[in-house]
């Protein structure tokens, strides 16, 4: 008797942590995690359209880029203060660009030396929302 009693505690036990751990909530993503649809402005062809696709932990934030020129991978990137700055490597060069968020939109310059800009983008909304 006195081990089943054992027993049945040590199940009420192992019930009562996998709940617990169940119930931890993973983070939630930052406000850049998504889909951002942009467009550069200033460039020598002009305005360019490109789409960000960015996760966000913290001030750390990764992703990659699409353009009509072709896609790659942000070597760097930090969100602080609302304040966003992406570092692109390329066989091209080097891209960079800074950002503001304001009410769900970036708004900022980028640099390729000796071309600079400006640029913007929405946030589009979840895959399963549209």
């Amino acid at each position: 008797m006195k081990a089943h009693r054992i027993s049945l505690a040590a199940l009420a036990l192992l019930i009562i942590v996998a709940y617990v751990q169940g119930a931890e909530k993973k983070p939630k993503p930052g406000p850049l995690t998504g889909t951002w649809e942009c467009t550069a402005h200033g460039g020598p062809q002009g305005d360019l359209p490109f789409t960000l696709t960015l996760e966000q932990s913290g001030e750390q934030v990764i992703g990659s880029v699409e353009s009509p020129m072709g896609g790659t991978e942000i070597t760097s990137a930090t969100f602080k203060k609302k304040h966003l700055e992406i570092h692109i490597d390329t066989p091209q060069g080097s891209y960079d660009l800074t950002a503001r968020l304001k009410k769900g939109k970036l708004t900022g310059e980028w640099t390729h030396d000796p071309d600079k800009g400006t640029w913007e983008g929405s946030k589009q909304p979840p895959a399963a929302a549209r």
